[in-house]
């Protein structure tokens, strides 16, 4: 997990390694400052000239001067590292997002992907922060400090023999009843998001229904569960400073008793006043390095799930890959099943789609109906290969679409679906994902097709005007045509609309349907629809039922030999109760 995090570091790794290299320095003079104190306060004490103790001063300012210096840019270097380290990880996660295949988002909810992103990273990088800086000080400091007052302190340094593991076994017994309080908080982060996402992408359904208070009621509880375990850790964390209190009031209290006696008695001949000094300012040094270990501990304890959750993402690997030798070139719209049957799961014991063979020509207009759960999406799924046949072979141009660069087949195959998603910008901006080079010209030409121009125009900023995200300031319909628009700029072999004239009028959809039929002749077009009409005039309409292919063949001879299409067809044309 290390190895996999540490990759993310990649150019950072200078300003990683001299963070710790200046903290060196920073601790090395921070623990010779109190020798050289004490050698002035001794010098003082034994009469010294103005000379030697301003040669003392002088040594001392120079001192703090670089220790400081050293500090500042040990804290510069990691604030670099860690943020840089932050930046390239967040980008391996979205870049390692951006491969996954359909199947690998269905493993993970799009709330965990977001903490993961966020939250975790966040963690991770203040952990990677205080590992590189912190946890390089406070051992150093401890060690340096210890041997330093052991030096000058003789026997009274084993006063730190007391406090010392008093203090260190509280705080492992703290970090330790806080680390499973931490690793539960992910989760319901994860649910925390997911409350605030679903409220978002539906507010309108949450307004028209009436259940704001419902869902404010559902995130209450979603963040009173956060707050319960974060209160209970940061209420274990607090214990943390009496007992460092604890720890330097028995310090500064032992430590001038023993050493004043050893002064007293021995006439200061095996201790001086400097020494005394010095060892309280070693003993500080010491306890405080215990305590920020302390708090490395719990910090790298909350990181140590947050990083689990990240190399979990970063693990998965991609359930489509590109063959060895893949095709780059689709000759046509040509499409074929054979004997094509999908299940979402390895694991499931029934097939969502079965025993399908289909075949169509390039540039056939082919309609698909079929009631919710029939299967549609997942049979057009398959074509630019979102998802893989289980069992058979589906081929575009000829050719099994598993053979095809990824990129190059879906370049290839156009998808309009029905809830499509325009992104914040300008129309412009949107029309372009389908051409990033269509000139204004070409983008008129096809909202004209798509029957969007005219809608666009009657705003007085025209293809210049801005869409919020997610299409939130134009209406359904209108947001189907500018998808639709902006499929056709691919120019794709194979048009698939997945019940994608839904919100537009009758009207409207016969004017887009007459489009195809004129200006992309050799574009095969699937269109799955709802209304009967809006397949009616196709080549080929085939009928789904619970997976399977149960009718296929045109408007006349489904009506003959399909009960199914028949009783669609009558109850939308003559009013039945199944249409009101």
């Amino acid at each position: 997990m290390i190895k996999k995090l540490l990759a993310s570091v990649r150019d950072y790794k200078a300003h990683t390694l001299l963070t710790p290299l200046f903290m060196i320095g920073e601790v090395g003079l921070e623990c010779v400052l109190p020798l050289i104190t004490a050698r002035l306060i001794n010098s003082i004490e034994a009469g010294a000239e103005m000379s030697v103790i301003l040669h003392y001063g002088w040594i001392l300012v120079l001192m703090a001067l670089c220790s400081m210096s050293c500090g500042i840019l040990s804290g510069w270097f990691a604030a670099s590292a860690s943020a840089g380290f932050a930046k390239n990880l967040r980008h391996d996660l979205f870049a390692k997002v951006q491969s996954f295949s359909f199947a690998n988002i269905d493993k993970f909810s799009t709330s965990s992907l977001v903490t993961r992103l966020t939250t975790d990273v966040s963690n991770v990088q203040m952990a990677f922060m205080m590992i590189i800086r912190t946890a390089v000080r406070s051992p150093l400091m401890l060690v340096f400090a210890i041997v330093m007052s052991v030096n000058m302190g003789g026997p009274i340094a084993f006063v730190f023999l007391l406090v010392v593991p008093i203090l260190g076994i509280g705080l492992l017994v703290i970090a330790k009843k806080a680390m499973p309080l931490f690793k539960a908080v992910f989760k319901k982060y994860d649910n925390l998001n997911n409350s605030v996402q679903e409220n978002v992408k539906g507010m309108r359904v949450v307004k028209s229904f009436v259940r704001e208070s419902y869902e404010q009621q559902k995130f209450a509880a979603a963040s009173e569960d956060v707050r319960n375990d974060f209160t209970k850790a940061e209420k274990l964390l607090a214990i943390n400073n009496p007992l460092m209190l604890l720890a330097v009031y028995i310090c500064m209290t032992l430590i001038p008793y023993f050493s004043a006696k050893v002064i007293i008695s021995t006439h200061g001949s095996a201790m001086a006043v400097g020494d005394l000094a010095s060892l309280i300012t070693y003993s500080m040094q010491i306890l405080m390095s215990l305590m920020m270990l302390s708090m490395i501990f719990v910090m790298i304890t909350l990181a140590g799930e947050a990083a689990r959750r990240i190399v979990e993402v970063l693990d998965t690997e991609p359930t489509l890959t590109n063959p060895e030798h893949p095709v780059e070139i689709v000759k046509d719209g040509s499409i074929d099943f054979e004997n094509v049957s999908f299940k979402y799961n390895p694991d499931a014991k029934t097939y969502a789609l079965e025993g399908v063979n289909l075949h169509i020509k390039p540039g056939q207009t082919v309609g698909i109906l079929g009631g919710t759960g029939s299967s549609k999406t997942t049979l057009i799924q398959l074509i630019s290969r979102l998802y893989d046949a289980t069992v058979g072979t589906v081929r575009v141009g000829g050719v099994d679409v598993k053979d095809y660069d990824m990129e190059a087949l879906r370049n290839q195959v156009a998808v309009v679906l029905q809830k499509n998603v325009l992104f914040s910008g300008t129309i412009k901006d949107n029309l372009r994902w389908g051409d990033p080079n269509a000139t204004d010209e070409e983008m008129i030409r096809i909202c004209k097709l798509a029957q969007a121009h005219d809608f666009i125009v009657a705003h007085p900023e025209g293809y210049d005007r801005y869409i919020e995200q997610g299409g939130a300031n134009v209406s359904g319909g209108q947001k189907q045509r500018l998808c639709i628009a902006r499929a056709l700029l691919k120019k794709p072999k194979i048009l698939i609309l997945d019940d994608s004239t839904s919100a537009v009028d009758t009207q409207t959809d016969a004017l887009i349907r007459k489009a195809f039929r004129e200006e992309i002749p050799g574009t095969t077009k699937l269109i799955i629809a709802q209304r009967v009409a809006s397949v009616e005039d196709a080549d080929l309409i085939l009928v789904m039922d619970d997976g399977k292919i149960v009718g296929q063949g045109t408007h006349q001879e489904l009506m003959q030999s399909n009960s199914i299409y028949r009783e669609v067809y009558t109850s939308q044309t003559k009013g039945g109760d199944d249409n009101g």
